[in-house]
């Protein structure tokens, strides 16, 4: 059953990537969807207990526009940097802990942050992010952490933990 699930899964991921309804390459992607599934799918996907609960997954419709939020606010920043001549940039590693248990909250913060304009996740060492940020604004770890980490971190905790 679980590789049935993969199957289909990964027919429609292939869809909405090539977004086709040429026979030739719905059949490929059938083709390929299925030895992928045959080979991985006792593998893949790996669902972590109670990800698919109701309450997560509106946690992750909330999330969604607060990350667009601070993806905008962050390139508009970025941007005013570059044009303006005078705006101080501070670039550096920067050290931040987060309270994220799992490895896939982790994973999505860090994503979170690197696709975030003027933040790029470096290595994730335990409960420590090691992120370059474009201008660090203090030395104190715990403001760092507060700007960079605490607005995603809130959301993630109720999406993964």
């Amino acid at each position: 059953m679980k590789k049935i699930a993969f199957f289909f899964l990964l027919v429609a991921t292939w869809l909405l990537l090539t977004w086709s309804v040429n026979p030739q390459d719905i059949f490929a992607g059938m083709g390929v969807s299925l030895l992928l599934a045959a080979a991985l799918g006792n593998i893949y996907p790996r669902v972590p207990e109670g990800l698919c609960h109701p309450r997560r997954w509106l946690w992750f419709l909330a999330y969604i526009p607060y990350f667009l939020y601070a993806c905008i606010k962050a390139n508009f920043d970025v941007a005013y940097r570059v044009l303006h001549p005078h705006v101080p940039i501070r670039p550096g590693i920067v050290r931040v802990r987060t309270t994220l248990q799992t490895d896939l909250a982790k994973t999505f913060l860090a994503n979170s942050i690197t696709l975030t304009p003027g933040t790029l996740s470096v290595d994730i060492v335990g409960q420590d992010l090691y992120i370059h940020w474009i201008n660090v604004t203090t030395d104190d770890p715990q403001k760092q952490t507060e700007q960079i980490v605490s607005g995603f971190e809130r959301m993630l905790k109720e999406i993964f933990e």
